[in-house]
């Protein structure tokens, strides 16, 4: 074993908090599981909020992102972070399955309101 290799190793078993942070003790997390190719717009969506935004004047405080995957569209809704899932229903169907229809699939952010 090569000097520096060993002071390596001295320092590693001298700090725990190294020890502690060892892959060997992870769980693995699996296989990706890959998008599908996508043939229609609208079909397929990505769903995100973006929170920490100042209050608007009618008292919004995150912007609900949904992008459509296959072209890249984009809604942008302001809404409360105290919005309830009903409320979010009624947003999503007014602005977008008015214009495009029910999607296939939405890939989310796993935000408890939209995996409840």
């Amino acid at each position: 074993m090569a000097k520096h290799e060993q002071r390596i190793d001295e320092f590693m078993t001298k700090y725990g908090v190294y020890q502690q942070i060892n892959m060997e003790h992870k769980k693995p997390i699996g296989p990706l599981q890959p998008l599908l190719l996508l043939e229609w717009k609208w079909e397929e969506i990505n769903m995100d909020l973006v929170t920490g935004s100042p209050r608007s004047r009618k008292d919004n405080d995150s912007i609900w992102v949904i992008l459509d995957r296959l072209i890249k569209s984009t809604f942008f809704i302001p809404m409360k972070m105290t919005n309830l899932v009903d409320k979010l229903a009624n947003l999503y169907v007014n602005e977008v399955v008015r214009l495009h229809r029910i999607p296939v699939s939405i890939v989310s952010n796993r935000d408890p309101r939209f995996t409840s």
